[in-house]
C-alpha cells in the first residue's frame, strides 16, 4: 500500500472498478481525469454565483460530487489502470488545490462573504502543504482532520442542500455562511493536528535513531 494516499473505501467497490476498467480502455488518461475535476469544481461555483436558491444549491452539490469522482477515479486509472505518468504527482496535487479553492471562494462570494471564502480557501490549501511538507522529508503523509479535503466537501454538500431548503422557506443563506466558517476554522484547526502529528514522527524517528 502507498503511505502518501489518501484512504478511500470507495476503492474497493465493484463500479468503482468496473468504472476503472471502462475509463481505462477508453485510453482517458489520469492526468485529464485531475483536470477535469476543475472544470466540474468551476461549472458548480459559477451556478452558486449566478443563482444562490434551489437550482444552483443543487448544480453546486452536483459539481463537487464529479469533482470528487475525478479525485478518486485519477488514481485508479494511474494504480490500478496502470498508467502512471511521470508528471502525475503533479496533476494528483496541483488541480487538487485548484479546484478546492474554486470551490470555497465562490462560496464566498456567492453569500457575499469573500474575505471568509479567501480565508477559508487559504486554510484549505495549507492543510495540503503541511500534509506534503510532511512527505517531503520522508514521513508518511497525514490524512487526519477534522477538515480534511472529504469533510470540507461533505459539509459544503450538506450546506447546498439545506439551503435549497432553507432559501425556499426563509430567503436566507445562514447554513452556507456557517459552513463557511467551519471550513475556514476546521483548516486551521487541521493545520495543527498535522503540524503536531509530523511532530511526533519526527520525535519517535529520533528516539529510535538513539
Amino acid at each position: 500500500m502507498d503511505d502518501n494516499r489518501r484512504p478511500i473505501k470507495t476503492r474497493s467497490a465493484g463500479w468503482a472498478k468496473g468504472f476503472t476498467g471502462y475509463l481505462v480502455k477508453k485510453d482517458i488518461s489520469p492526468n485529464q481525469i485531475s483536470v477535469f475535476s476543475i472544470v466540474f469544481a468551476a461549472a458548480g461555483a459559477v451556478a452558486l454565483n449566478i443563482d444562490t436558491g434551489i437550482a444552483g444549491s443543487i448544480l453546486c452539490a452536483l459539481g463537487i460530487q464529479l469533482r470528487l469522482l475525478c479525485n478518486l477515479f485519477d488514481g485508479m486509472v494511474a494504480i490500478e489502470g496502470g498508467k502512471k505518468s511521470a508528471i502525475g504527482s503533479l496533476y494528483n496535487e496541483f488541480p487538487d488545490r485548484i479546484a478546492d479553492s474554486v470551490l470555497i471562494v465562490g462560496l464566498g462570494y456567492a453569500i457575499g462573504q469573500p474575505d471568509l471564502g479567501w480565508f477559508a480557501a487559504l486554510g484549505a490549501a495549507l492543510t495540503a502543504y503541511v500534509r506534503v511538507f510532511g512527505g517531503s522529508i520522508g514521513l508518511s503523509q497525514s490524512f487526519i482532520g477534522p477538515m480534511a479535503k472529504q469533510h470540507r466537501m461533505a459539509l459544503m454538500t450538506a450546506a447546498l442542500v439545506l439551503n435549497a431548503i432553507e432559501v425556499s422557506i426563509y430567503g436566507s443563506h445562514y447554513a452556507l455562511l456557517v459552513a463557511l466558517a467551519v471550513i475556514a476554522i476546521g483548516s486551521a484547526a487541521t493545520c495543527v493536528t498535522r503540524t503536531l502529528a509530523i511532530s511526533r514522527q519526527l520525535k519517535g524517528a529520533v528516539h529510535v535513531d538513539q
